[in-house]
């Protein structure tokens, strides 16, 4: 699949703009490699639906993963009734009214503290519960240097100590779960569980399952996957677990693009602006939030081809500026740009600020040369959340 394939389909007439489409030949690229992790580690991957959660594409994903993954309970019943499967639930903090119901339905239930277990513990231990029941713990040591992304960070909201673990009663305990990485590959793991075995071992020995959560980045060129078969074979052998990893930005990889289009150009200033359909502030908040540059289409690095334009969204936000690219041809209005890497982290996140229209959301299956359009949005949609 090449860049000029991806322009064709996106500049196709029966495609919205602004639209999030994902190429499903893509997709099923990624749930291959994830299925053949899968049949060689003997572990199971579930779907983290705060990352993904394009229900549309379920039917497909569900012929290779297991189940999904969810931290609120609009997330848990998505997975309960679009994916069916396993439903594995992580809450930062759960009311007493979520962990009665979710007894009844999820196959998993991570607690996020000691506190919330002692609280929960009596429902747990209960005749009723129907679920097993496992703790976040936090192994005190990650590699991921951005902040607002570090889930072990000094005075982090997430995860159980060993030290704070000494002599507490874990009966009713099945399983341990943690967190620590993102976009990481498999030598991080490795690393990570050096500690996790050296801090939490002699309880890895009480458990029935170990959930390695997210970050993996498995369905990146350059990701060893070897690595991480053999390392998922070593826990489960070592201490006889299932062994769960729970990637969204993996299965999603590559996978979806953002389609927009130019409003307006003019000049301020020393720069030429273009203005597109899309929003940094709205469509694609990890621009401004981590901040990162994503890749258009066509598109080099201010100054590197002839024409440079800074792109700004069409949200009333000052700082609603994607970023500085060039082109060798200059835009116009109408023209469509098209960035890449938009499926994960980005309709999960999206926001109706300043009333802006939503990303239309589409699928594009190549054995038909077919574009599907699931989801489109209007002022309804932005007037439903208010009152």
């Amino acid at each position: 699949m090449t860049d000029q394939d991806i322009l064709s389909i996106c500049n196709r007439a029966e495609l919205p703009s602004p639209s999030f489409i994902v190429h499903r030949g893509l997709l099923q690229n990624n749930l291959d490699l994830l299925g053949d992790v899968q049949n060689r580690s003997g572990g199971k991957i579930i779907l983290a639906l705060k990352g993904f959660a394009m229900f549309s594409t379920f039917p497909q994903i569900r012929q290779t993963l297991c189940g999904t993954t969810a931290s609120s309970m609009a997330e848990a019943q998505l997975g309960f009734d679009e994916f069916g499967g396993e439903v594995h639930t992580y809450f930062v903090a759960y009311r007493k009214e979520e962990i009665r119901q979710l007894s009844q339905q999820a196959h998993h239930i991570s607690i996020n503290s000691l506190s919330q277990w002692l609280q929960f513990k009596e429902i747990a231990l209960s005749a009723e519960n129907k679920a097993s029941y496992g703790l976040r713990i936090n192994p005190e040591y990650s590699e991921v240097e951005t902040a607002i992304y570090n889930p072990c960070r000094i005075g982090t909201r997430f995860g159980i100590t060993a030290s704070q673990l000494d002599g507490v009663d874990l009966s009713g305990i099945d399983g341990l779960h943690f967190h620590s990485m993102c976009e990481q590959n498999s030598d991080t793991l490795q690393r990570t569980l050096e500690q996790v075995e050296a801090k939490f071992g002699k309880y890895l020995h009480q458990m029935k399952w170990l959930n390695m959560g997210g970050g993996h980045h498995i369905t990146r060129p350059d990701y060893d996957v070897d690595l991480l078969v053999q390392l998922i074979k070593h826990m489960r052998e070592t201490y006889q677990l299932k062994v769960y990893l729970e990637p969204g930005e993996a299965v999603a990889l590559n996978t979806g693009f953002l389609v927009a289009s130019v409003l307006d150009i003019f000049q301020s200033g020393d720069r030429q602006l273009a203005i597109l359909d899309t929003s940094a502030s709205a469509h694609m908040p990890d621009v401004l939030e981590m901040p990162y540059r994503p890749e258009i289409i066509g598109g080099g690095e201010a100054n590197e081809k002839k024409y440079t334009y800074e792109l700004g969204g069409h949200t009333c936000l000052a700082g609603d500026i994607i970023g500085q690219w060039s082109f060798d041809q200059p835009l116009e209005i109408g023209s469509r740009l098209v960035f890449t890497d938009m499926a994960h982290y980005s309709m999960v996140k999206t926001t109706t600020f300043n009333g802006v229209q939503l990303p239309s959301i589409a699928s594009y299956f190549p054995a038909e040369d077919k574009i599907e359009v699931s989801r489109s949005y209007g002022y309804e949609d932005y007037k439903s959340r208010l009152s």
